[in-house]
């Protein structure tokens, strides 16, 4: 059967969208960034115990005096593990998205629901979208939005959608045809009986749609931390990639707490808008009889006096009892004044090194300076956008050629500051009978049938798949992992351990070959290539808005002495603390730090 070209006709008609359309995208991406921006001014103003205690009011109006305090105790976790202003980003992420999603999706399901036609319309297309994995959504986003908060805020729209119109089309269907005909009995307008009527009597109803549209909104923030989306997502993705069980279990409990208390808050805020809730609420407590302290909640205008007392306070101390911002070093050292710069990097050790040696460096000269992690193809398309300023871990001509021929027209090459590098498959060294590519031919069954992968974006793992493997036959024998840097080293640390064998893909330098007694398996038929360097990839125009720092990254090189035992600094200080790691190292190698980054006396 012949190919249907479904992917060709996809890639032709987003390249359309995004010649025409552009403006389009741009006014969404503003309005989007806008509203993100105001949401997370207004929460992220309050001290934090001092909003803990807001939604603590809230929860104890809403569900009663154990509820408020279970809030309290939560977000003031949160607060203790130093995840704060991530949770912050996070539920305004949420936030966004649901509002967004319910301007969308209420009056299409009221729109459905009173016309057959439109349901039928509507119904495959939401299948469809419910259906659709969620990852895949972010890959047009990122093209047509770029990295960052928006693509992940239009993703989640779109996952999130398909409850929102179906419960709101389901409540209005489910209220009692003879409710309907008695209101158009006595004159009621079509508009007055779907106000007056059919919205209350559905609110249950449509407020569980709202409550799946912010727990879908919540599933989706650790893939939108794939593209820059930040918040507890991009805590849970830095984790990942880093195998840091610590950090993700602390992102994933703050996660938890959130959609605990938005589902609860969500679920009873259902119950006071409706009318038949409200008196089911008070039947039940007629019957129970007695007050339970536990369950004692404020009339509402009490609630309402301790919100904005509590919002009063934070805000005086928020807006104007902040601290004031560390500008310790003053004069030429200072040539930055805040201004802020991007950089993006893959989870390599090489890259994580020497993107947190230039945040130290940038820091010190005054820039204030965003570090976010990234897979490769959203950080060369966060750079062609401009979004990204620049990074320092792009190894050409060769494994990032692809990118380099997608992207390269709008981007500043800085040149190299290490190199040749090397790309190979490794073993330990207690496989004596494996030293070359060729020795892994029939031997399928020793390594369990497996090459144990990194990024799958990575340009080896790509290489590995269309040139190693069949090139030396072993595509039918072996089947590359894809996983993740930190994994593929975990797992050679474990395998090493038991004097097991496998076969990871690694370069050099790595210190992986300082701490194991590895083999690099020859390659005699060349098809790994020619060395790389590592480059340095800025954005178009970088240099010429910031040529101090462009001059600086020209001239940057290290020794693999120097790149090594920085690398070998971070691993010892351990996850999280990269950049204490780069202090220590900057101490223990005096002179380096203004050779790296001179100024003018």
């Amino acid at each position: 059967m012949f190919r249907l070209p479904l992917g060709e006709w996809v890639d032709s008609a987003v390249d359309w969208l995004q010649t025409h359309l552009a403006w389009l995208f741009d006014a969404i991406s503003a309005l989007v960034s806008g509203m993100f921006d105001g949401i997370a001014a207004v929460l992220s103003a309050p001290a934090p115990l001092l909003f803990a205690g807001i939604v603590a009011v809230v929860a104890w109006w809403l569900r009663g005096l154990l509820a408020g305090l279970l809030a309290f105790a939560g977000f003031a976790l949160i607060d203790s593990v130093e995840l704060w202003d991530e949770a912050m980003d996070t539920l305004t992420l949420v936030l966004v998205a649901t509002l967004v999603t319910l301007v969308v999706a209420v009056p299409l399901g009221i729109w459905a629901s009173r016309s057959k036609a439109v349901s039928a319309v509507t119904r495959p297309v939401l299948d469809f979208m419910q259906t659709m994995p969620a990852m895949v959504y972010l890959i047009p986003g990122v093209i047509f939005f770029g990295v960052g908060v928006v693509p992940g805020i239009i993703a989640t729209i779109i996952f999130a959608l398909p409850p929102g119109v179906r419960m709101t089309e389901l409540g209005i269907r489910q209220v009692d045809a003879e409710l309907v005909e008695a209101a158009e009995a006595f004159g009621t307008t079509s508009r007055n009986t779907l106000l007056r009527v059919q919205l209350p009597l559905a609110l249950p109803t449509i407020m569980a749609g709202v409550n799946q549209v912010i727990m879908l909104g919540l599933s989706m923030v650790v893939i939108a931390g794939m593209v820059g989306g930040g918040g507890l997502g991009g805590s849970v993705y830095r984790a990942i990639g880093n195998v840091d069980v610590g950090l993700g279990f602390e992102a994933g409990i703050s996660i938890v707490i959130l959609a605990m208390y938005l589902d609860r808050m969500t679920s009873a805020l259902g119950r006071e808008v409706s009318p038949l809730a409200r008196r089911a609420v008070a039947r039940s407590r007629a019957a129970a009889g007695g007050r339970q302290i536990w369950n004692h909640r404020p009339q509402p205008a009490v609630a309402i006096a301790g919100v904005v007392v509590l919002a009063l306070v934070a805000g005086g101390l928020g807006l104007f009892g902040g601290p004031a911002r560390n500008t310790a070093a003053d004069g030429a050292a200072q040539i930055g004044a805040g201004k802020k710069i991007s950089i993006g990097y893959i989870p390599w050790d090489e890259g994580i090194a020497s993107t947190f040696l230039w945040k130290e460096m940038l820091e010190r000269r005054g820039f204030e300076v965003d570090v976010k992690q990234y897979e490769a193809g959203a950080l060369y398309t966060g750079m062609a956008n401009g979004q990204i300023d620049f990074q320092t871990d792009s190894w050409l001509p060769v494994t990032h050629a692809s990118y380099w021929k997608k992207y390269g027209d709008r981007l500043e090459d800085m040149g190299s500051w290490y190199g040749p590098t090397s790309l190979e498959l490794a073993v330990p060294a207690y496989l004596k009978d494996v030293r070359t590519m060729d020795d892994l031919k029939g031997r399928g069954s020793d390594f369990k049938g497996r090459i144990v992968g990194i990024e799958p974006s990575a340009g080896e793992m790509g290489l590995l798949k269309d040139k190693l493997l069949p090139g030396y036959g072993l595509d039918q024998e072996y089947k590359l992992i894809d996983g993740s840097t930190p994994s593929m080293l975990a797992e050679l640390k474990r395998a090493y351990a038991k004097k097991e064998p496998i076969v990871v893909p690694l370069w050099s330098p790595h210190w992986a070959y300082n701490q194991y007694d590895l083999t690099k398996l020859e390659d005699p038929k060349g098809l790994w290539g020619k060395g790389d360097g590592i480059h340095t990839l800025a954005r178009e125009g970088f240099t010429a808005d910031n040529p101090e720092v462009g001059a600086w990254l020209k001239d940057f090189t290290m020794t693999e002495k120097q790149l090594t035992s920085l690398e070998a600094e971070i691993q010892k200080a351990g996850s999280g603390k990269e950049q204490d790691a780069v202090r220590t190292w900057l101490d223990d190698n005096p002179g380096i730090a203004d050779k790296l980054a001179p100024v003018q006396g």
